[in-house]
């Protein structure tokens, strides 16, 4: 029994995975899911691996109905809340996505179900996509500032607010995208 027990060997596909922590040690390039999964256990401690794992498939088949880059929304979605579908911040907003209740209720989104909330930041953030998608300049920094800030803001100042606070919401969002995908 001892012999077979010494003699048995990881198969050649696994051996770069350490332990059982199979998504945060996989291997870099592993695939953009488990960039995500991994960004969302650095970002959010107290979350699962398998958790993590169930909200990133989710923001990826939101981002896929929606026609949008699955790296984009969970970017936004770990700058929003880091995941975490009970967070509130002191502005007054709800859960995963971080919406106001009257942005919530505009949309017909209930901020306190992960996955509705994922998919209708998904919806959103391609509505504003379009939207800003023929106007000079970047369509992505406009569709962020219209979620930070509100589309009238966008509107008001013909772009980005001068806000400083969107403006290293937007910077810091660009700036996680670029490592997720790098990631991949």
């Amino acid at each position: 029994m001892r012999d077979t027990a010494l003699s048995w060997h990881i198969p050649a596909p696994v051996r770069s995975i350490r332990g059982i922590r199979l998504f945060i040690d996989a291997p870099r390039g592993s695939g953009p899911l488990l960039s995500v999964v991994r960004s969302i256990v650095r970002a959010n401690p107290r979350m699962g691996a398998l958790d993590a794992l169930a909200l990133a498939v989710d923001a990826r088949d939101a981002a896929r109905q929606e026609g949008i880059d699955p790296q984009f929304i969970a970017a936004t979605l770990l700058q929003e809340s880091a995941f975490d579908p009970n967070a509130i911040s002191a502005a007054g907003a709800y859960g995963i996505a971080q919406f106001t209740i009257p942005t919530a209720e505009f949309y017909g989104i209930d901020p306190f179900d992960p996955r509705a909330a994922i998919a209708g930041a998904a919806h959103v953030l391609a509505t504003y996509l379009t939207r800003y998608a023929g106007v000079a300049g970047d369509p992505y920094a406009f569709a962020l500032a219209a979620y930070n800030a509100g589309p009238g803001t966008v509107t008001y100042y013909g772009g980005g607010p001068p806000y400083p606070e969107t403006r290293a919401y937007i910077a810091d969002i660009h700036e996680r995208w670029a490592r997720l995908l790098a990631e991949r």
